[in-house]
């Protein structure tokens, strides 16, 4: 499970074993979670998370995609 960045008590990271779904972050405080797909930018799935905080990671997610893209590219291959 390959950390990608961290904003705050937010830890961004990915599955090694997810090459096979399209490029997508974890975001993980606590027990609470989130996934979020990259291109586009948008809500896969949450547990634990309001709704105001999904924004805000959403937003963070966004903010930083082309940093997340090239992380994911870079440990899946580009041709996933």
């Amino acid at each position: 499970m390959p950390t990608v960045l961290r904003i705050g008590p937010y830890r961004f990271y990915f599955f090694s074993n997810e090459g096979d779904e399209p490029p997508h972050v974890h975001v993980d405080r606590d027990a609470a979670t989130l996934k979020a797909w990259l291109d586009p930018v948008a809500l896969a799935s949450s547990r634990g998370f309001r709704p105001k905080e999904i924004g805000a990671i959403i937003a963070d997610v966004a903010a930083h995609r082309d940093t997340l893209l090239e992380a994911w590219y870079v440990h899946f291959g580009a041709n996933n």
